[in-house]
């Protein structure tokens, strides 16, 4: 068995890896969310509207499997360095707990979009709600599957809407879906002719990397090829930063990899 160093420093949640948390519970939600029919057909029709039909970039199962494994690995670097959760401590709800709203706010945060994508945080809401009453009853009774459902929701509305997360699990989901932002989720609008400012700038990204950081629970890596990558990082990536409340729990480094003199920018630090 791993001893979860790979799970950390990697971009991978790995159900079969010791974890710093409790993940009995977790790792049974995700094994129920991969065999619904109904959760991954989700999955698959959120990307229409926004690949297919606005040239967007990637909103589907993919961006959507990133955005659980970062925030997964978030969740546990936080835990390990001490960051306290007070989402499920709050509503009288269990340690084990915490990992899964982060989960399936990360797995649900997005299926707003079959509406469209304006706005589609609020359209998430209802579109959850059903699947939550559903999913949460084989692990919770009527009281704490309401006091989850309300964790996993708000933490949905907080992902990228002006509404400030409350709970550290929400923060969490907040960022992960933010570092989301390597090239290969620009790719399918980029060949389409999409040539938007999220397009060209996601596919300056090389790599995104999170692991233990020095003073801090999480350290961020980001490499980029050229300048276009600043737009992903100073601006998207700090807004989700911004109000998370995680700022002082993470640090963010991105350092421009392309050779020759004259780089518009080599590194930026949050």
């Amino acid at each position: 068995m791993s001893d979860g160093s790979d799970a950390v420093d990697g971009r991978s949640y790995d159900p079969d890896a010791e974890h710093a948390f409790p993940d009995e519970r977790l790792n049974e939600v995700l094994a129920f969310v991969e065999d619904d029919e109904e959760i991954q057909t989700y999955l698959d029709a959120q990307n229409v509207n926004p690949v297919a039909r606005m040239r967007y970039n990637d909103h589907g199962a993919k961006h959507v499997s990133i955005v659980r494994d970062r925030a997964l690995t978030l969740y546990e670097l936080c835990y390990d360095g001490g960051v306290e959760f007070n989402g499920a401590a709050e509503q009288g709800l269990e340690t084990a707990d915490e990992p899964v709203i982060v989960a399936l706010a990360a797995t649900l945060h997005d299926i707003g979009h079959v509406v469209h994508r304006d706005e589609h945080p609020y359209y998430s809401i209802p579109l959850a709600a059903d699947l939550l009453d559903r999913a949460l009853d084989e692990w919770y009774d009527t009281a704490d599957a309401v006091r989850m459902k309300g964790e996993v929701l708000h933490a949905i509305l907080c992902h990228h809407t002006e509404e400030t997360p409350l709970t550290t699990e929400a923060g969490i989901v907040r960022l992960a879906d933010g570092l989301d932002m390597e090239h290969g989720r620009s790719r399918s609008p980029y060949e389409r002719g999409g040539r938007g400012i999220n397009t060209v700038s996601s596919q300056a990204i090389e790599s995104v990397t999170l692991k233990a950081g020095d003073g801090v629970a999480v350290l961020v890596e980001i490499e980029m090829h050229n300048a276009a990558g600043v737009y992903q990082v100073d601006e998207l990536l700090k807004a989700k930063l911004r109000g998370s409340g995680l700022e002082d729990h993470v640090r963010i480094v991105a350092v421009n990899t392309s050779e020759g003199e004259g780089n518009i920018v080599e590194r930026i630090e949050l």
